[in-house]
């Protein structure tokens, strides 16, 4: 039984790691996922959770490029800086108040930033360092200048501006 198993494997057909399904073999699970609508647990250092819907969870995903996350924070947690080489992210804010941005590649290494409500969404693009932060509930600093300045070749004035967000009068 194992070598008829290797062989079976041998002929199936791997996209992007993915054994493709024989579409007349397909089901509407194929193309399912359930567990959107439960909150992920931000009781970690960043105060955040995200949850991938991607080929993983879904393997009708294969091949059409796109995924969904859904992002939980914690007051004052964060989405730290990352980039997706692949793909444009879209962020829709369901409930919250966050404060999010990502820096250009243009020589100048802009940083775009905006404070985004239940409702707003805002377009970080392909391969750009984004972030996401939860701006409510406390004053805190969330990165040293001297890391951010040399992790991301721009200067220190351009991470105060973004600090200067981050900093909230709670009285």
């Amino acid at each position: 039984m194992l070598i008829t198993f290797f062989s079976l494997v041998s002929h199936a057909v791997f996209v992007n790691g993915k054994v493709c399904k024989d579409p007349m073999l397909a089901t509407a699970n194929d193309f399912f996922y359930d567990g959107l609508d439960k909150p992920g647990n931000t009781s970690n250092p960043l105060g955040s959770m995200v949850t991938p819907v991607n080929v993983m969870q879904i393997l009708g995903l294969n091949t059409l490029g796109i995924s969904l996350a859904r992002i939980d924070f914690a007051p004052r947690g964060q989405n730290p800086p990352h980039t997706h080489p692949r793909g444009t992210e879209i962020l829709t804010v369901l409930e919250g108040t966050l404060y999010v941005g990502f820096v250009t590649s243009n020589p100048e290494n802009s940083l775009i930033s905006k404070t985004l409500n239940k409702g707003d969404v805002l377009v970080f693009p392909e391969g750009l360092i984004h972030f996401q932060q939860n701006v409510r509930y406390s004053n805190s600093v969330a990165f040293s200048v001297d890391v951010l300045a040399k992790a991301f070749q721009i200067d220190k004035q351009l991470v105060d501006k973004l600090q200067a967000s981050f900093r909230m009068d709670t009285n």
